[in-house]
């Protein structure tokens, strides 16, 4: 066993994991946040993805202890700390961006971590494009995906003072 520290959602964790274990199997059965879902476990469908210092991974790829003294974002962390909805989950609601919904967590994840890093990218349809397709989702198509993302895009931008496109 080794010991691994990490903030998950704000909350620091501890835990005795075996090195093999993966980071999304730590998330859901030590941390007992269960919205990072696992589809593939090969890192194909993107259902895992959450956020490690900011940058958008497939968990079941990662093993726990490469994540010694990291900050994660679940799904479960995405709304803000008082329980307002996050812009994304807004706009997926608003653009019925979901059926089933087991792909939602892995959408929501991978988008925000774009958008977070660069809110302006919802201009470019191609670079919207190929950031959503990095993830699969077998019940909506991706056209109300991307709806709900541009949407989310165009409130971050307000937010942050840029100029939208018309």
């Amino acid at each position: 066993m080794t010991t691994v520290h990490l903030t998950v959602n704000g909350r620091p964790y501890e835990l005795d994991v075996e090195p093999r274990r993966t980071l999304a199997d730590a998330l859901r059965e030590d941390c007992g946040l269960t919205g990072t879902h696992l589809g593939c476990e090969h890192g194909v469908c993107g259902a895992c993805t959450v956020l490690v210092d900011g940058t958008a991974v497939r968990s079941c790829l990662m093993f726990a202890v490469q994540c010694e003294g990291a900050r994660i974002r679940t799904v479960e962390g995405l709304a803000a700390d008082d329980g307002t909805a996050h812009p994304l989950q807004d706009a997926f609601s608003a653009e019925h961006a979901l059926q089933c919904g087991f792909c939602t967590p892995g959408f929501l994840m991978l988008a925000a971590g774009a958008l977070e890093s660069d809110p302006e990218m919802v201009r470019d349809d191609e670079r919207l494009r190929e950031l959503l397709t990095s993830n699969l989702c077998r019940c909506t198509g991706y056209e109300a995906i991307r709806r709900a993302v541009e949407a989310a895009g165009q409130v971050s931008m307000r937010d942050t003072g840029a100029t939208t496109r018309s």
